[in-house]
C-alpha cells in the first residue's frame, strides 16, 4: 500500500474535471482498507469509487482512498437462481456482461450504467423500469470507526428512488466492499415495456428476445441518447425526476397540456426532469467548454477543460429557472464535492 502525493483525479471521474488529491492510496483489499483507515495524521478521508456520480468543484485536501477491490464469485446456486458476489472495485457494466455471458438474468436493463459495483447500492441505480433493489440480496461494508465488516440486507438499505441508507444515516460512516445479487438461471423474466426497449428490439428484428438481446437494445438506446464519458465528460443524469402532488400536476397541465407524468401513488406524479429542462430552453445550450447535452437535457457535459464550479453554476441556473417556470424543485442526483 503506497501513499502518493498531489495526484490528479481527472482520470478517476467521468466528468473529466481536473482536481488534485493531496494524498492518495489505491485500495486493493479489505485489509488495505482497514490499514488505510487506521493511519494517523490523516484526519480527512474521502472514499472514491468509480467516479461516475460526482462533480468535483475543488481540490481534495484529504487522503483519497480509491476503492479498487476486484473479484466476482458465486456464493450458492440451485436449479433456478444463483447468488453472485461482486467486489466494490469491479466496473458495473463489465460485471453485467460477465453475468450475461453465463446467462444469469436480472441485470440486463442496467447495462452500460457507468461506475463501479460498490457505488450501485448507494443511490439504488436504475434504468428502463428496473432498479438495483430488484436483484439485491445484501452488501458488506466496513465500518470506518470500528474497522469491522457489517452486512446490510435489502431491508437494512431502505432503498427508494435513487436513495438508500448510504445517502442518509450511514452516509460517510461505512465503505461498501462487496455486493451480493440473486439472479435467474432460466425462465428469465424480461422487462421490455419501459421506454423504447420493445421498439428497439423490433428495429433489431428480434421477436423472441433473450436477456442478451435486451442488454444489446438497452446499450444501443443509451449510446444514441447519452454521450460516452470517454469522449465527452459527463456524469449521466445530473438531476432526479421530481415527484409532485396530483393537484400541482393538474394546474401545470392547464398551461402545458403536453407535460408528461407518471403516477407513483394515488396522490403523486413523477415528472421527467429532462422535459422540464428542455422546456426551460437549456437542451443543447453550450457555455464555452461546458453545457447541456444536445440529445438528453438531463445530462450536463464538459466539452474540454471546464471547471467543476462552472458546471455547478449551470446546474443552479437550471434549478432556479425550472423553479420559476413550473414551481418545481429539481434535485441533483450527482454528489457535489
Amino acid at each position: 500500500m503506497q501513499i502518493k502525493q498531489n495526484i490528479s483525479l481527472k482520470p478517476f471521474n467521468t466528468f473529466g474535471i481536473e482536481a488534485f488529491a493531496k494524498h492518495y492510496i489505491s485500495i486493493e483489499s479489505i485489509n488495505e482498507l482497514k490499514e488505510a483507515l487506521s493511519l494517523e495524521n490523516y484526519p480527512d478521508i474521502f472514499i472514491l469509487g468509480g467516479g461516475s456520480n460526482m462533480l468535483l468543484t475543488k481540490n481534495m485536501d484529504a487522503l483519497v482512498l480509491h476503492i479498487n477491490i476486484k473479484g466476482i464469485s458465486i456464493i450458492s446456486e440451485d436449479d433456478t437462481s444463483v447468488l453472485v458476489q461482486a467486489n466494490a472495485g469491479e466496473n458495473w457494466h463489465q460485471f453485467v456482461l460477465w453475468c450475461l455471458e453465463k446467462d444469469y438474468g436480472g441485470l440486463e436493463n442496467l447495462s452500460l450504467i457507468p461506475g463501479n459495483v460498490g457505488s450501485a447500492p448507494i443511490q439504488n441505480i436504475g434504468a428502463y423500469g428496473r432498479e438495483l433493489k430488484d436483484v439485491f440480496v445484501s452488501c458488506q461494508a466496513l465500518d470506518k470507526a470500528t474497522k469491522r465488516l457489517k452486512t446490510f440486507t435489502k431491508e437494512d438499505c431502505k432503498f427508494e428512488y435513487r436513495n438508500s441508507i448510504f445517502k442518509q444515516e450511514e452516509k460517510g460512516k461505512s465503505v461498501i466492499c462487496s455486493v451480493t445479487f440473486r439472479l435467474s438461471k432460466k425462465n428469465h423474466t424480461l422487462h421490455t415495456s419501459y421506454g423504447s426497449i420493445s421498439k428497439q428490439l423490433e428495429e433489431m428484428n428480434i421477436t423472441q428476445p433473450t436477456i442478451q438481446d435486451v442488454s444489446k437494445a438497452v446499450i444501443q438506446i443509451r449510446q444514441s441518447k447519452l454521450p460516452d464519458p470517454k469522449k465527452i465528460g459527463n456524469s449521466g443524469s445530473f438531476f432526479k425526476n421530481p415527484v409532485i402532488l396530483k393537484e400541482h400536476f393538474s394546474k401545470l397541465k392547464e398551461n402545458f397540456p403536453e407535460i408528461p407524468g407518471y403516477p407513483v401513488s394515488n396522490t403523486e406524479i413523477k415528472v421527467p426532469a429532462g422535459w422540464l429542462i428542455e422546456k426551460a430552453g437549456f437542451k443543447g445550450k453550450q457555455f464555452g467548454n461546458y453545457g447541456v447535452h444536445k440529445e438528453q437535457a438531463l445530462v450536463l457535459v464538459n466539452y474540454g477543460n471546464a471547471k467543476g464550479q462552472d458546471i455547478l453554476g449551470l446546474a443552479k441556473l437550471i434549478q432556479k429557472t425550472v423553479q420559476q417556470l413550473f414551481n418545481i424543485a429539481i434535485e441533483a442526483e450527482v454528489n457535489i464535492i
